[in-house]
């Protein structure tokens, strides 16, 4: 998939995050049109990592807060679902409705040379065990 050649503003103004905002929202369109199947195998866990609706929300309410995320997930989506290593597992937050779907969650990160770390946040599903992405953004240093 081509990279994004949209220009995305920096700074924390709400009209900057809207922007931010949309423009993961866009991505996801396009990437899941280019996608039908709608996931990608983790080498790491090997497992395949679907996107749902519920990734597109929560990462674009999260991610469009800061630039560096909104440029990662742009950037380098795909190799962070394919190549992120698993840094922990927990048990979902019991206050957050979002991830009462799941039995747990697990926290993986994706080390890319020339940007920094990139935390990908995966749920798995109650029953099915199906790995779904719940959220990325870019950790700064």
């Amino acid at each position: 998939m081509t990279k994004t050649l949209i220009e995305i503003p920096k700074g924390t103004t709400l009209d900057k995050v809207k922007v931010r905002k949309k423009i993961i929202r866009d991505f996801y369109a396009t990437w899941n049109a280019a996608n039908p199947t709608k996931q990608v195998y983790n080498t790491h866990l090997k497992e395949f990592i679907s996107v749902r609706f519920l990734s597109i929300n929560e990462t674009a309410e999260i991610a469009s807060r800061r630039y560096i995320s909104t440029f990662a997930i742009t950037h380098y989506f795909t190799e962070i679902l394919e190549l992120a290593e698993e840094k922990r597992r927990t048990k979902p937050k019991p206050d957050n409705d979002n991830q009462k779907r799941f039995s747990e969650i697990i926290a993986l990160e994706y080390s890319k040379k020339e940007f920094g770390i990139i935390k990908l946040t995966v749920g798995v599903l109650k029953g099915s065990k199906q790995h779904i992405q719940y959220c990325i953004t870019a950790i700064e240093e």
